[in-house]
């Protein structure tokens, strides 16, 4: 059995296993986070609403078509000139504001445990839409040159980047800084610091409610860690030796790894909500209580 066979298997069972488990999750995070007040009116988990919509676009627009490369050997980057470039400027644009709303939910976070009372007001929920639209603009305008410079190359007959200054930006700001490095160091330092707040701070540390949104921020931060740090430093390799000969054993050898570390990545944008789960009693009683409400339903309306 050949490591590309096994990658191409891998891809389509685990795959499609974080696909399911990605979307489900995503939708009681939306369906939790909307319907509870408590959670509505809190920046943290508005920013935690939004991304979830990201996380399931990033898993549909990427996760999906992966498996049906594998599965099926079709590609569409390889024929539409159009979709190579939307694709590739959809996933740009959704895995940062994916990314971007968890980062805000850990600074948010870190406002709401300060001292500080000036720090503490900035964590607003009337300011936090207009935030995160500022952001989102900032992410579409980065997204352009995707739209530009990437294209179906004549010579290999795949969707890339046609521009040289591109070709190396992409690996090394795009994937490796703003995909890795920075979202890892927000949301460590931002955890750290709330962890810290929290701690420090007699009144903040009887409140439950803050203990709980504080796991919730601090379990996000070690599933961004776990997700990208080795997507990073995969990257990183990548980058590093993108100038050396390989032979073909390497280069196999090489392309079964970055397999696996693409897959790993997917955990941050479908772990989310069992993440939650497993660290919020107030957030598991909300999705008990929702999954109740649905059995409640189907028992009066069995035929709907």
């Amino acid at each position: 059995m050949s490591l590309s066979y096994l990658g191409q298997q891998i891809t389509i069972y685990f795959g499609s296993f974080l696909v399911v488990i990605g979307v489900v999750g995503n939708i009681i995070n939306i369906t939790v986070f909307a319907s509870i007040r408590s959670y509505r009116t809190t920046p943290c988990t508005f920013y935690f609403l939004v991304g979830s919509f990201f996380d399931i676009l990033y898993i549909m627009l990427n996760l999906v078509s992966r498996i049906v490369i594998s599965g099926v050997g079709f590609d569409l980057t390889r024929t539409s000139v159009s979709w190579c470039k939307i694709r590739n400027f959809s996933l740009a644009f959704v895995s940062l504001c994916s990314l971007t709303c968890s980062c805000l939910a850990t600074i948010d976070q870190y406002c709401a445990t300060s001292k500080n009372v000036f720090i503490r007001r900035l964590s607003n929920i009337k300011r936090a839409p207009a935030v995160l639209i500022i952001m989102i603009i900032i992410w579409l305008c980065h997204g352009i040159p995707f739209l530009l410079y990437f294209d179906i190359s004549s010579t290999t007959n795949t969707c890339r980047s046609t521009n040289s200054a591109f070709t190396i930006y992409f690996p090394s700001v795009y994937i490796l800084t703003l995909n890795c490095i920075i979202p890892v160091l927000i949301m460590s330092i931002f955890g750290y610091l709330t962890y810290r707040n929290i701690h420090s701070t007699r009144a903040l540390a009887e409140q439950q409610a803050d203990r709980q949104l504080m796991k919730m921020i601090l379990i996000e931060t070690v599933l961004v860690i776990i997700s990208y740090i080795q997507y990073g430093v995969n990257g990183a390799y990548t980058v590093i030796t993108a100038g050396m000969v390989k032979d073909s054993n390497r280069l196999s050898i090489e392309n079964f790894v970055a397999t696996l570390s693409n897959l790993m990545c997917y955990l941050y944008f479908s772990g989310s909500c069992y993440m939650f789960m497993l660290s919020s009693s107030r957030f598991r009683a909300a999705v008990k209580r929702l999954f109740c409400c649905l059995r409640a339903t189907n028992q009066i309306n069995p035929n709907i």
